[in-house]
């Protein structure tokens, strides 16, 4: 690989991606944390972070950003339950006019922001609320690939869900091209662990 070259970000969302939520507390499985970290007594919900997920995160050929509310508090809580480093974060923008707008059209809140971030640059968004609004926005506001992967949140990341990145990211486009159009992620069903790409 030539160092011109640049890898697709994954922005990665937190609560339902990597902390599942909404179904029966007793269906989930709990980890030890091991750690004294910032939020391990005001959010119990650290403990259904699976630490798998972090080797799984490592393993895709791609960047990993933060993608989430949890802000840095992410590099300083999630990532050393699961044994990342420290890795990028987006900042989000101040509330602004078009807010009002894009919530009356559907388009989620993160999406102009994710987009402005990639600068051009092949992505990955992994969230539980994307929705097919998003992906057409995408597909007409980003020059390159996209794949923006709906998790559900009842389950977060499965073994399906990784499958599905993995493939888009050994597709044979250049991730450093710009100019293409973006490939945007088939609905999945409710309930099932797998999404598909389509070029648009």
């Amino acid at each position: 690989m030539t160092g011109s070259v640049r890898l697709p970000l994954l922005f990665l969302d937190v609560d339902g991606p990597l902390i599942p939520f909404g179904a029966e507390p007793q269906q989930y499985p709990t980890y030890a944390t091991g750690l004294d970290l910032c939020e391990a007594d005001a959010n119990p919900l650290l403990t259904r972070i699976n630490p798998e997920h972090g080797p799984r995160l490592a393993a895709l050929p791609c960047e990993v950003v933060w993608a989430t509310t949890w802000m840095d508090d992410a590099n300083e809580c999630i990532a050393p339950l699961i044994g990342l480093p420290r890795v990028a974060v987006v900042v989000w923008p101040e509330p602004s006019d078009i807010d009002e707008q894009d919530e009356r059209e559907g388009l989620h809140w993160k999406t102009r922001a994710l987009v402005e971030w990639a600068a051009g640059r092949s992505f990955i968004w992994v969230d539980d609320e994307v929705t097919d609004t998003d992906r057409t926005w995408v597909a007409t506001h980003h020059p390159g690939h996209a794949l923006l992967h709906r998790v559900d949140a009842r389950l977060g990341l499965t073994d399906g869900d990784y499958a599905a990145l993995g493939l888009w990211l050994r597709l044979p486009f250049r991730p450093e091209e710009l100019g293409q159009r973006s490939m945007v992620a088939a609905r999945r069903p409710e309930g099932r662990g797998t999404s598909s790409g389509k070029l648009e």
